[in-house]
C-alpha cells in the first residue's frame, strides 16, 4: 500500500466509462489520479462512476488513474494537467507548495483520520510509542520515513534509540523476523496479516500524536479559479458515491475485486474488511455527520498544520487548504450532507 503520496500513473481507464448521452453538460473527460492501486480504498469513486453520477454531473468520460510505487505523484499529475484532481495528504502537498512554490490546494478529504500504523506481531507487541525503543522497524523510504520521524519527534523518542530498516510494502520482513514493527495501513497490511492467520498489535499514528487527514483531494489554484464547475461536479458526484460506499461495503468489495481491480488478484474477504474498517474508523465522524463528507473542520486543519510544522514544514491553513468549493457544493445541494 502506498502511504500518503506515493502515487503512480497507471493510465488505466475506469471499467465503467461514462458516455455523453444524458449528461447534464459537457465537462469533458474527468481524470482522477488515485494514490494507490484500485482496491476498496477508492470505493466511493467506483460507485460514482459505475452508477453514472459523474456522467449525470456533466462528464463525458471518466479515467480513474491507478497509483503505485515508482510512478508520478498526485501532485505531479495535477500540476502537469494530466489529472484534474488527485488524492494525497497534507504531508504530500506541503513539501511541493513550500519547497517548489507549487500552486496546489487541498479541497476536501475522504479520510478524516489517517490509517498509518506500526504493525507488529503478538509475540513482540508494539502498542505504545515507548515500545519502539530498541526495536527494528521496517519503514519505506520517502514520505513514510518523514512521517515515522515525526512520530518519534512528537513522542520525544531519540531516533538513535530505534533502528529503521528499509523495506518495501510487503510485510513479509515482519513475518521473517527481520523487523519487529512495520509501517503499514490499518486498512491494508494489518488486514492482510490477520486474514493470513497472524495475531497483530498496532500503534496507530492518529492516536499517538499525529491526527492528520489522508486521501485528501488536491487541485491547482488555477483549476479552483477557472474550473470551479468541473471541480464542484466532481465533489458532488463523489460524495454521492461515498454515501453509497458507506452503506454497502460488500458492493464496495465486489467493485474492487471484479471490476476496477480485477487484474490485481484481490479477494472479497480482504476488500470487504478494508471497506468496513475505513468506513467506521476513517471516513464517517461526528464532524462529517454535521458538516458533510470530505469536510475538514477548522480544528482539524489546525492540528494538521501543527503536524506539518513537526515534520519541518512551517505553513498555514490558508497555504494548504481551500474548502470554498465544498462549501458551495453543500450550499447548492443541502441534501448531500
Amino acid at each position: 500500500m502506498a502511504l500518503v503520496a506515493l502515487t503512480g500513473c497507471g493510465g488505466e481507464t475506469s471499467a465503467a466509462t461514462s458516455t455523453a448521452s444524458g449528461a447534464a453538460g459537457d465537462l469533458g473527460t474527468l481524470e482522477v489520479q488515485l494514490s494507490w492501486l484500485k482496491n476498496a480504498e477508492f470505493a466511493g469513486e467506483y460507485f460514482a462512476d459505475s452508477k453514472g453520477y459523474y456522467k449525470d454531473a456533466g462528464f463525458t468520460a471518466v479515467n480513474l488513474i491507478a497509483g503505485g510505487p515508482g510512478g508520478a505523484s498526485a501532485e505531479t499529475m495535477v500540476l502537469s494537467g494530466k489529472a484534474l484532481v488527485g488524492t494525497s495528504s497534507p504531508v504530500g502537498v506541503a513539501p511541493v507548495v513550500l519547497n517548489e512554490g507549487a500552486p496546489l490546494k487541498i479541497i476536501g478529504s475522504t479520510y478524516q483520520k489517517n490509517p498509518f500504523t506500526i504493525v507488529s506481531l503478538a509475540g513482540t507487541p508494539i502498542t505504545t510509542p515507548g515500545d519502539l525503543v530498541g526495536k527494528k522497524i521496517g519503514v519505506q523510504a520517502g514520505v513514510n520515513e518523514t512521517l515515522f520521524d515525526a512520530l518519534l519527534e512528537v513522542n520525544n523518542i531519540d531516533p538513535s534509540q530505534v533502528t529503521k530498516v528499509p523495506v518495501q510494502y510487503d510485510p513479509q520482513p515482519l513475518l521473517n523476523g527481520d523487523v519487529e514493527g512495520f509501517f503499514a495501513y490499518l486498512t491494508n497490511e494489518v488486514l492482510t496479516l490477520e486474514l493470513g492467520g497472524h495475531t497483530t498489535a498496532v500503534l496507530p499514528f492518529a492516536d499517538n500524536g499525529l491526527p492528520f487527514i489522508a486521501e485528501s483531494f488536491v487541485a491547482t489554484e488555477d483549476s479552483i479559479k477557472n474550473k470551479r464547475t468541473e471541480l464542484k461536479a466532481f465533489l458532488a458526484a463523489t460524495i454521492k458515491g461515498w454515501k453509497d460506499a458507506l452503506a454497502d461495503p460488500a458492493e464496495s468489495a465486489r467493485l474492487a475485486v471484479e471490476v476496477y481491480g480485477k487484474e490485481l488478484g484481490l479477494t472479497l474477504d480482504k476488500e470487504k474488511a478494508q471497506a468496513e474498517a475505513q468506513n467506521s474508523k476513517l471516513i464517517k465522524t461526528p464532524d462529517t455527520d454535521s458538516n458533510g463528507l470530505f469536510s475538514i473542520s477548522k480544528e482539524l486543519m489546525e492540528k494538521n498544520i501543527e503536524i506539518l510544522k513537526l515534520a519541518g514544514y512551517d505553513t498555514t491553513a490558508e497555504q494548504i487548504f481551500d474548502l470554498s468549493l465544498l462549501d458551495e457544493v453543500f450550499a447548492e445541494n443541502p441534501t448531500l450532507k
